[in-house]
């Protein structure tokens, strides 16, 4: 589990840092331009740090699949070996998947205003002033919904059989013990798919104006959540905020 934790604390530092530099600079100095090289750059690794994250989720409610319902067979399914390789699949897929988006995206014509209305070079955003807007779109939904349908059926089978289980603890103590093992993780989920689904999944002709509400969401706030949310569900770090609180 800590292995994947470590893992998810290291990409929620790299999936900010791709978009908030620029960001910063564009309200410093006022200047909101950015270059080809960068922008493709940008959309090549948040697509590619956002693709890792969402698997490394998928890899983590699996893991918490097998610490419930198998946990006498848990170091045996969950070794090192296999986190391993886990974690590797999830780095390669991510990058491969971001250079099939990134690919079909430097193809596209440009026909309308060179403006990007978004915080920062979101595929979406750039599909909006293209030509062949309308052929990308269902190019990106089958491409986003095929990762994620992938994952999100992985989470709802981990969970279901994880439901099951608890469901057949007889103690009302033994219960909420389990389950508490899940909600951080499980509350992450809710957040990262929620702002995503939302921003890809919703038809192009509804209203834009929430777009970059929900970007800042799931661009920084998500990953600013993910070490508090994981933090204050364990007991040692609640008991050391209690003590420091009651020594003042």
């Amino acid at each position: 589990m800590y292995f994947f934790l470590c893992t998810l604390a290291f990409v929620d530092i790299c999936y900010p840092t791709v978009t908030l530099p620029k960001l910063m600079d564009i309200l410093i100095s006022g200047s909101n331009s950015i270059t080809f090289l960068q922008c493709f750059t940008q959309m090549y690794f948040f697509f590619a740090l956002a693709a890792v994250e969402v698997m490394l989720l998928s890899s983590m409610a699996y893991d918490r699949y097998v610490v419930i319902c198998k946990p006498l067979r848990y170091h045996c399914i969950m070794n090192k070996r296999v986190c391993v390789l886990m974690i590797a699949g999830t780095w390669i897929s991510g990058f491969t998947n971001s250079t099939l988006l990134i690919s079909l995206v430097s193809n596209l014509s440009v026909c309308r205003s060179d403006k990007i209305k978004q915080l920062f070079c979101d595929i979406k955003a750039v599909a909006d002033i293209s030509c062949e807007r309308a052929i990308f779109y269902n190019s990106i939904y089958v491409e986003i919904f095929s990762v994620g349908l992938m994952t999100c059926s992985l989470n709802v089978t981990s969970y279901i059989n994880i439901i099951r289980t608890i469901l057949n603890i007889k103690s009302k103590r033994g219960r909420q013990k389990t389950f508490s093992t899940c909600t951080s993780h499980f509350t992450v989920l809710i957040i990262f798919y929620g702002s995503a689904f939302w921003m890809y999944m919703r038809p192009p002709s509804e209203s834009k104006d929430l777009d970059p509400v929900f970007s800042v969401l799931y661009v920084g706030v998500t990953p600013m959540l993910n070490p508090l949310i994981y933090s204050l569900r364990n007991k040692e770090i609640k008991d050391a905020l209690i003590n420091k609180e009651n020594y003042k």
